[in-house]
């Protein structure tokens, strides 16, 4: 009971959190990536290394309640459909925490507050997710769910955005490549040898697409995994929203104002930056 406790009160603060931080990214830079502070102060860290910690956090809470959390569940006596989407979380991390970082030639350092609040925010969001994929709930709403269309069309959307983040971050990869080759910073003279005007696939249209997709993928997994929370009223739908659906409301709400930002950086310090992208969503934002 304790645990369950913990768990609605996580729910509740991942459902009022994210609207009251969300627009403070809007006015300030966040600092890490191309924000990064330029000092070697104390406070900062490693970029590939904090990436690594703050993300592989996720996953190892993740397993961790699937097997001891308060449902005391393991991937063997759950069923298909919970097995095939904690499997699709686990995907997710691996290429994320691991993968990705280690074919990284380079990522600017971070102010250590940044992978401080991400180890925060992802211990409670791996906990949540296997909380409730370990749940009744999730097995009573998943029992029938090769049946049911949203499931296969969540998780082919799933597919879509996990791919495309990947290509999308690829593209970033290479701009990192060449000029680490080139050993020398780009022209531009922004103190910082791997930024320069990625292009290709849905870089046509925005500016973040790696966002864009990410933000498909999760839509994608909670559409299989939870049911719709009811919208009104507020009180309902914190009581009905599942930590699924609280993911990818969390994502969307504190990464739009960074996506934002970094899209009026890209114009500030690019003069040739085509006027037409979007930051994050195609034509429209």
């Amino acid at each position: 009971m304790q645990s369950e406790s913990l768990y609605d009160a996580t729910r509740k603060w991942f459902f009022l959190m994210p609207p009251i931080f969300g627009p403070l990214q809007f006015l300030i830079d966040a600092p890490f990536g191309r924000f990064a502070p330029s000092n070697d102060s104390i406070f900062v860290v490693d970029g590939i290394k904090a990436w690594i910690i703050m993300e592989l956090v996720s996953p190892i809470s993740f397993i961790a309640i699937l097997y001891h959390g308060p449902w005391a569940a393991s991937l063997y006596v759950m069923s298909t459909p919970q097995v095939i989407l904690a499997s699709l979380f686990i995907i997710h991390y691996l290429n994320r925490a691991i993968i990705s970082p280690l074919r990284t030639p380079s990522r600017s350092k971070s102010h250590i507050a940044v992978p401080l609040s991400a180890v925060i925010f992802n211990i409670a969001n791996g906990s949540m997710m296997g909380t409730y994929l370990s749940s009744p709930t999730a097995s009573a709403f998943l029992a029938g769910a090769f049946s049911r269309p949203s499931f296969w069309a969540g998780i082919s959307l799933w597919a879509c955005g996990f791919a495309g983040n990947i290509l999308h971050d690829e593209v970033l990869l290479d701009i990192r490549r060449k000029s680490k080759a080139k050993g020398k910073r780009n022209e531009n003279k922004l103190g910082k040898e791997h930024y320069a005007i990625p292009h290709g696939y849905l870089y046509r249209y925005i500016s973040y697409p790696n966002y864009f997709c990410e933000w498909s993928e999760w839509f994608g997994y909670a559409l299989a995994a939870a049911p719709l929370p009811a919208l009104m009223p507020l009180t309902e739908t914190m009581s009905t929203v599942q930590p699924p659906w609280l993911f990818l409301w969390a994502e969307v709400l504190l990464m739009i104002g960074r996506a934002y930002k970094g899209h009026q950086w890209y114009h500030k310090n690019f003069p040739e930056y085509p006027k037409e992208r979007k930051a994050v969503v195609p034509f429209i934002f």
